[in-house]
């Protein structure tokens, strides 16, 4: 039976204060449905070590969860440094390590603390191309005259790709877990730049 850390000390306030045993816990609580075998566990535990805590090492041993397999599933699940496109995904460490499939998705989202992204194209601007675009804004006001300028409007950009078509459910990244405060690099969207249409 599993107490809360707040039935240990219920329980080991009233031991020690009012000199309850096990059968009269378990009367005065009836709603906690506490076992008396269970209650006289914690209550020896409370005698030999003077604490309602756990003691360190009891339960049941970790046999997956280990320092080991964790360390290969984290090789594997991220890209190789200098190396992108290199991680394997949770189907493949399986088989690869002979892992359970929900262990190993435990061992990422749990232990790793990794959250699993799909990948997005996106429009990348460097500094040549805010460049460029600056130089050609400037090009195409010189064609247009003054009172056209207010009647020019843009619409989204089309990604163009020669390589063959993906399917993006397949195409994930892990990244590390953020709080809400924190920012992740990859949300972030470039807005794209918006020239003057002043001379």
């Amino acid at each position: 039976m599993v107490f809360t850390k707040a039935d240990r000390i219920l329980i080991q306030e009233l031991r020690e204060q009012k000199g309850y045993g096990a059968r009269r816990l378990v009367q005065e609580f009836p709603n906690k449905n506490w076992s008396i075998s269970a209650v006289t566990r914690l209550l020896q535990n409370i005698k030999e070590t003077g604490s309602a805590s756990r003691r360190v090492g009891s339960g049941r041993p970790r046999s997956v969860l280990t320092d080991t397999n964790m360390e290969v599933v984290e090789e594997l699940v991220l890209s190789q440094e200098g190396k992108p496109g290199t991680h394997k995904s949770v189907r493949h460490i399986s088989r690869q390590t002979g892992i359970r499939r929900g262990s190993v998705h435990n061992i990422i989202r749990k232990a790793l603390n990794l959250k699993s992204l799909k990948r997005q194209r996106a429009q990348a601007l460097s500094e040549a191309s805010r460049a460029s675009r600056l130089i050609r804004c400037k090009q195409m006001l010189r064609k247009f005259s003054k009172h056209m300028i207010p009647f020019i409007w843009f619409t989204d950009e089309k990604l163009f790709t020669v390589a063959a078509p993906i399917n993006t459910q397949n195409d994930r990244l892990h990244v590390p877990t953020l709080t809400k405060s924190e920012k992740c690099p990859l949300h972030t969207f470039c807005a794209l730049d918006q020239c003057s249409l002043s001379h």
